[in-house]
């Protein structure tokens, strides 16, 4: 045993994305919190999220509906208890984040009064989803990167990445073992370093990167299922890996996601002659869930014989695109396309990991004092698909709700005091397994 980790807290937080660093804040008026970040801190998933958050901000609209949409799009795997959770505490949730000074966009009525452009996905019936133009997730996750920096309480370590969660010495049934904090690797100090903490959250993002064609940055590749998984922890649902529909097919475009609020402010997928063909597989035509949407494109690309189809919104007034999307208007400009002018030339790619380790209504896993939050984690919400913008919303209500669990048990909860070493044998043993 070593007597001096090299970092000690009260929670440690893996990944810092809108889950853990809204988690972050929310413990740090109380509690001392360390956040790691594989990369540089606001490098992630969240980042490049670029529709929205869902959430009901209009009368015509209701929670009910809210949560029949999502069951609707998990194609009935859902749970139903969890979704009616979600959708409950939708609102407070982003309440919080307009609170904190994330700056959605306002469209002004005809009496003067100005209100949030709530925009249209695939799977929604109504209108839901607040948005920053076209860049929601930048929006959401340098306001928070902004204020956990700032924050006296939040420390945050860049180029470090957990290793694994370090547990307990008691052996017995699922739950008894308790977590005393993690071995992580700094990248920075090229060694691996202790550091204890009284509860730690897993909020490391999805598994998606472990695809040749995604949407994801490299730092998904399911660290944290991995590790709870080796804590042992129970996973589930991790066959449903949802494919975005609107990948952009170019060969210097690696990753770049065309937002699913295209097609709800009126794109259409067309093949290669210029027909639509959504209407052919779905009533709700290119309004559609993401798996039906995805699955028309593949087969349309493997009927024809032909490389991808193409998402056409240059049917809207340019200045209405430009003023929505302008981030995907001047990126797609560097490839040499015009949104406003050209059909756009797209294919499907690995976008979110529906399932991951189960967790409790309040993040907890079958470890004690290890929470999973975010895309980590499977909560029953998504089923078998991902409904549009339901993804930023989980992170932001179970940030909450593991804070609210955490601020209950942390004043019980003892602090490690040693921790065991780094054993540098169990590498050599896992590459030789």
């Amino acid at each position: 045993m070593t007597p001096q980790p090299d970092y000690q807290c009260d929670v440690l937080i893996v990944g810092s994305g809108a889950a853990g660093l809204s988690l972050a804040l929310r413990l740090a008026p109380y509690y001392q919190v360390t956040v790691l970040s594989k990369a540089e801190v606001n490098e992630g998933s969240t980042l490049y999220a670029q529709g929205g958050i869902a959430a009901v901000f209009d009368e015509t609209d209701s929670i009910e509906s809210h949560a029949e949409d999502t069951l609707i799009a998990g194609a009935g795997l859902c749970d139903r208890d969890t979704v009616n959770f979600i959708a409950r505490n939708a609102r407070a949730c982003v309440q919080w984040l307009i609170d904190r000074g994330v700056a959605f966009d306002k469209e002004t009525q005809q009496n003067g009064e100005a209100r949030y452009h709530l925009t249209r996905e695939g799977g929604h019936s109504h209108r839901r989803i607040l948005h920053s133009a076209d860049a929601t997730g930048r929006a959401v996750e340098t306001t928070l990167v902004s204020q956990a920096l700032s924050h006296p309480n939040i420390r945050i370590l860049e180029r470090t990445n957990a290793v694994d969660v370090i547990l307990s010495d008691k052996i017995g049934l699922p739950g008894q073992r308790r977590v005393m904090g993690a071995w992580v690797w700094n990248r920075n100090r090229e060694r691996v370093e202790t550091c204890a903490a009284r509860a730690v959250v897993l909020a490391t993002g999805g598994a998606a990167k472990v695809y040749q064609y995604t949407t994801n940055p490299d730092v998904a590749s399911g660290d944290g299922i991995a590790m709870a998984w080796r804590a042992g922890c129970r996973v589930a649902n991790l066959e449903f890996n949802q494919f975005h529909p609107t990948c952009l097919f170019h060969p210097q475009a690696q990753n770049f996601l065309l937002t699913e609020a295209l097609r709800g402010e009126g794109a259409w997928l067309l093949r290669p002659d210029g027909t639509r063909f959504m209407p052919d597989f779905d009533e709700r035509a290119e309004l559609a869930p993401r798996d039906i949407v995805a699955r028309a494109i593949d087969h349309e690309m493997k009927r024809l014989g032909v490389d991808c189809m193409y998402l056409d919104i240059s049917h809207q007034p340019p200045d209405f695109v430009r003023a929505h999307f302008p981030m995907i208007y001047e990126k797609l400009l560097t490839f040499g396309f015009d949104l406003t002018r050209q059909a756009i030339p797209v294919v499907p790619a690995a976008h979110y990991t529906c399932g991951g380790v189960m967790v409790d209504r309040h993040g907890c896993t079958d470890v004690n004092g290890l929470y999973a939050i975010g895309e980590v984690s499977y909560t029953g919400l998504h089923g078998a698909n991902r409904m549009a913008s339901n993804s930023l919303l989980e992170c932001l209500v179970y940030g909450w709700s593991a804070a609210e669990d955490l601020l209950r048990r942390l004043p019980e909860t003892a602090a490690p005091q040693t921790l065991p070493a780094w054993d540098e044998s169990r590498v050599m043993m896992r590459m030789s397994a």
